[in-house]
């Protein structure tokens, strides 16, 4: 018996979504918050998850998670939340509730591959309408492609995954104007950028703007939340497990808020390294650096491969998109990391190009 036979022929035909092993290596790869707890949070944090239930299953609600998330957040009044393993897991909720015979999804790409692959688990027809080369959004051809598909939902990374910059808020406000069904907007790197559409979240009939804690610094948590419409997030929460966000992670969550001005002085260092790096590497022959309002910088270097290759074996593993998409030909996306691990990558760099 071969396993291949019974799986669907579109499942088969992929490949599992591949994570690197970082073992000895600095790792500036994954969009991660390079900092760990400070030592007294560590043990505030230890005193807090012993004291959680492991034998009870978890509040299906959040435990008070959802609220304490409006008010750090400032979530609007009038916005409904719902609770994920991650937004990853938000991502296949929407696909699963949108999911009937001949619906579509439309999204800019490159942009974050689970959009994409989300719509081949849940069985929607995937449009996926190419960036201009200096990556940024087509508008013109959204509009095109939303007027000829009528998708069920649009899916916009502001900022986007794995190119950086922060589309312009008003052709955003055009795609929200055009579009006929859900439009998500993923606001993941919000931490790093300059613009958020959380303040419409729940006014406006179509839009639900999803985030996660993950690239604050609780990546480990596996915690996401999507705020929108009561009317969008009931439905949501139809197909959501009803006990997906588990004990240790509300806990940790809570935790967390009440120790957030910890995590934006660290977000606030990684901006100012994030300009720091971004003016050494576009000081390197050769080295093309786009805009980028997220905790990372997409650079295009004269030999991808390569560099990517010298670097690994220099101690420094960082993400190489070339061959993902036409339009990342030579391009390899650097996660901005500590000081000192960002001084390892611009000291290495120069004798890997």
């Amino acid at each position: 018996m071969n396993a291949r036979d019974w799986v669907r022929p579109e499942i088969a035909e992929l490949a599992a979504y591949h994570v690197a092993d970082a073992s000895g290596l600095i790792k500036l790869d994954a969009m991660e918050n390079p900092f760990p707890l400070p030592a007294d949070l560590q043990v505030e944090l230890g005193q807090r998850l012993a004291q959680a239930a492991l034998n009870r299953y978890p509040d299906p609600h959040g435990g008070g998670l959802k609220e304490r998330l409006k008010a750090a957040f400032a979530i609007p009044a009038a916005a409904s939340v719902i609770l994920g393993n991650g937004s990853d897991e938000l991502i296949t909720l929407i696909c699963q509730a949108l999911a009937r015979p001949g619906a579509k999804i439309v999204a800019a790409e490159p942009s974050f591959v689970m959009y994409k692959l989300n719509a081949v688990f849940s069985k929607l027809a995937y449009v996926g309408v190419p960036l201009k080369a200096d990556f940024s959004l087509d508008l013109d051809a959204m509009l095109a492609a939303i007027a000829a598909e009528q998708p069920a939902v649009v899916f916009l990374a502001y900022p986007n995954n794995p190119t950086g910059p922060l589309y312009q808020r008003a052709e955003l406000e055009a795609i929200l104007a055009a579009a006929p069904g859900m439009v998500v907007v993923d606001e993941a790197y919000t931490a790093f950028a300059s613009d958020s559409f959380m303040s419409l979240a729940g006014s406006h009939p179509k839009l639900v703007v999803m985030r996660t804690l993950s690239k604050l610094g609780l990546a480990g948590i596996r915690l996401g939340f999507a705020a929108g419409p009561a009317d969008w997030i009931n439905e949501l929460d139809k197909v959501r497990p009803p006990y997906n966000v588990n004990v240790l992670t509300q806990a940790a969550a809570l935790f967390a808020l009440d120790h957030l001005a910890v995590f934006d002085q660290q977000a606030a260092l990684l901006r100012s390294e994030r300009s720091r790096v971004q003016l050494a590497l576009a000081a390197l022959p050769g080295v093309t650096v786009f805009p980028s309002e997220a905790n990372f910088l997409t650079a295009r270097v004269p030999d991808a491969d390569k560099t990517f290759a010298a670097l690994k074996a220099a101690g420094i593993l960082i993400k190489r998109l070339h061959g993902s998409h036409p339009l990342l030909e030579d391009c390899l996306r650097f996660t901005i990391g500590s000081p000192a691990e960002n001084d390892a990558v611009l000291a290495a760099l120069p004798n890997c190009l």
